[in-house]
């Protein structure tokens, strides 16, 4: 990329960036699990409308909107009857109950605590969603393939392969803050965060010039956030809610 396709690049990803940074970005009619986030103020689920954060977008909100997650505070017995009957995609109702009860069970125990005992050896933000992983199996032993697919898992050489998207979404939404993202954490650096990749940034990461890697994954994930950092070394993640509306709406 020469230096003017360069300087074009970075106006086009800042005009796009700007203008996605409204409140009202996030409605009924342009639906992201945000929206129903963003009401929330308990992290855990905050964290279940991140890891069901798959999907239609409209989908999502409308199952998100039918959860109860006052439930966290209440018993497994009353967890189990009042979610009788829900389900999402690769979720079975009785792996919807497994992930309220492993949450549950976290108590008043900080997910932002855990997230630092391993973000903090290396400043790796995978690390720090291992450790918060880590405790899930501790705290629940419930195993299913649709389970499995929403909590995400360790590989066994602790390197990971998988792009991890919804857990890089839901740490965006913690510790960056504008207009769109919360912005709840402190003592994790903008700068460490990876981008959520999904197929729209993906995509659209791919036909701007900013990633080469073909292969969905995390190597992907980490080459995208290192070529946004030349835009924005402090905080690339500001242009990755851009770059998703960007492949959403088709504009490229």
């Amino acid at each position: 990329m020469n230096e003017k396709d360069s300087i074009n690049l970075r106006e086009l990803l800042e005009r796009e960036a700007a203008k996605r940074n409204s409140f009202n970005e996030l409605c009924e009619n342009r639906p992201d699990p945000l929206l129903v986030a963003r009401k929330l103020e308990d992290e855990r689920a905050i964290l279940l409308c991140a890891l069901f954060g798959y999907g239609n977008a409209g989908k999502i909100v409308e199952f998100l909107q039918s959860l109860d997650f006052s439930l966290l505070n209440e018993s497994e017995k009353m967890i189990r009857e009042r979610l009788t009957g829900r389900y999402y995609r690769f979720q079975s109702t009785e792996d919807v109950v497994q992930i309220f009860i492993t949450l549950k069970r976290l108590g008043n125990d900080s997910i932002n605590e855990v997230f630092m005992r391993g973000y903090l050896r290396q400043n790796s933000v995978v690390e720090g969603v291992f450790e918060i992983i880590k405790l899930f199996y501790r705290l629940n032993g419930y195993k299913s393939r649709g389970y499995s697919f929403l909590t995400g898992s360790i590989p066994s050489n602790s390197r990971p392969s998988s792009p991890y998207k919804r857990w890089m979404m839901f740490l965006r939404w913690m510790v960056r803050k504008d207009e769109i993202d919360l912005g709840r954490w402190s003592g994790v650096a903008p700068s460490d965060l990876v981008i959520p990749l999904d197929t729209h940034t993906f995509n659209v990461g791919h036909r701007l010039g900013l990633l080469k890697r073909k292969s969905y994954d995390w190597k992907a994930a980490v080459e995208l956030t290192r070529s946004l950092k030349k835009f924005s070394p402090d905080d690339p993640l500001k242009y990755d809610f851009a770059l998703y509306r960007i492949g959403q709406e088709r504009l490229f």
